[in-house]
């Protein structure tokens, strides 16, 4: 980047005559110009891509996955019209999905043939709930929990898919476990995180990205992710992204990476849900 810079050292030297300061013109995108892009890439509706802005790179990073053709990243190209050459498209081998798992055993949470997993624990008031992806919850009326899907969750309360990926679940059942003992946190890039799936159990990684947008299989447009690169597997869904007590997130989707093999997964922030529901976690 080229910076136009004026110094002057005080005390040691005063020019008779001082040259007026004048700006030099920059290759560098503008904030604006980056967020011109980033929509842009949006209103190309091509499936199967997940899209974030990297302003200290100065370019809106492209992640197209197996399923995108040539032809559609033309159709992104195109659509990234005079400003491409802040594009940075990139290719990956797996495919971007929400992790959800329909009719398998060993559930850790389950309904209507779809099984997902536990994120969070939460109260508001006297009632306790439990956090969950948006995409199972869209599916799933009532819950149960228990390798033999035998304990009586609750109904999903609220979901909310696309958009935003959450789901709020309501404990009917007083004698569940239900432990809580997280603070909200905020994710940042290079932050160490830890998962915890029902599929995979737990992996642990580092943030790569955040303000991820990706368009899943159908269409379904989800915004403002956290990217990872642990790996996630069908039925990880809802699961907890965190780093030590601070709760960070739950997961949405991956693009493959067969654990315990390091991958590329996205995880909706946990603030806006509890901001959402008017929830809190509790000790």
């Amino acid at each position: 980047m080229r910076l136009a810079v004026l110094a002057m050292v005080l005390g040691l030297m005063a020019p008779a005559t001082a040259a007026p300061a004048q700006a030099v013109d920059s290759d560098e995108p503008t904030d604006a110009e980056l967020a011109e892009l980033h929509a842009a890439i949006g209103e190309s509706e091509v499936e199967g891509v997940a899209w974030y802005t990297d302003k200290a790179a100065g370019e809106v990073v492209v992640m197209a996955d197996s399923t995108v053709t040539g032809g559609e990243r033309n159709d992104v190209r195109r659509a990234a019209g005079d400003k491409i050459g802040a594009l940075d498209l990139q290719r990956l081998e797996g495919e971007f999905r929400p992790v959800r798992q329909p009719g398998s055993p060993g559930a850790t949470i389950q309904g209507s043939g779809t099984r997902c997993s536990l994120g969070f624990n939460v109260r508001r008031g006297p009632k306790l709930y439990l956090i969950t992806a948006g995409h199972c919850g869209n599916d799933v009326a009532s819950w149960r929990i228990g390798r033999k899907n035998t304990q009586k969750i609750g109904p999903t309360v609220k979901s909310r898919f696309p958009g935003g990926d959450y789901a709020l679940v309501r404990y009917d059942s007083r004698s569940l476990v239900r432990p809580s003992g997280f603070v909200p946190g905020k994710a940042y890039v290079g932050r160490k995180v830890t998962r915890v799936g029902s599929t995979t159990g737990k992996h642990s990684g580092v943030v790569t990205a955040v303000g991820v947008t990706v368009r899943y299989p159908g269409g379904d447009l989800v915004r403002n992710l956290i990217q990872t690169n642990i790996c996630a597997e069908p039925g990880d869904s809802g699961g907890p992204l965190s780093s030590g007590r601070h709760a960070l997130g739950i997961t949405s989707g991956s693009a493959g990476g067969n654990c315990p093999a390091p991958g590329l997964s996205l995880y909706q922030p946990i603030k806006p849900v509890l901001e959402a529901y008017g929830v809190q976690f509790y000790r």
